[in-house]
């Protein structure tokens, strides 16, 4: 089970984003996510007729590992860590680690 998923808000830990926050909008693989207004960097696009894109310096938003970012808890505002706890039917849920109150997805 991911404790960061698609939709969560997070608070970058390191790097030069640092203190930054933002929405996970995509996971890339296991360990490495993309946060929208994180990690942006110029990229050289190559103009594509086919598709109607103009070439030229183009901001995107690469990804970051997720040991570098931590999810925010919203109650106190403040990044927080990620447990998991089975509940009586068996079902596995993310809490907080500082509340044990359950994560809720937006």
């Amino acid at each position: 089970m991911n404790k960061i998923r698609k939709g969560d808000d997070v608070i970058v830990l390191a790097g030069r984003d640092k203190g930054k926050r933002g929405k996970v909008t995509q996971r890339k693989d296991d360990s490495h996510l993309v946060v929208e207004g994180v990690n942006v960097v110029k990229k050289h696009a190559k103009p594509n007729p086919m598709k109607g894109e103009a070439g030229g310096i183009v901001d995107k938003t690469m990804p970051i590992h997720q040991s570098n970012v931590a999810i925010l808890n919203v109650a106190t505002g403040k990044a927080d860590r990620v447990g998991i706890k089975v509940q009586a039917d068996g079902k596995r849920v993310r809490v907080y680690k500082s509340s044990g109150e359950e994560i809720k997805v937006a």
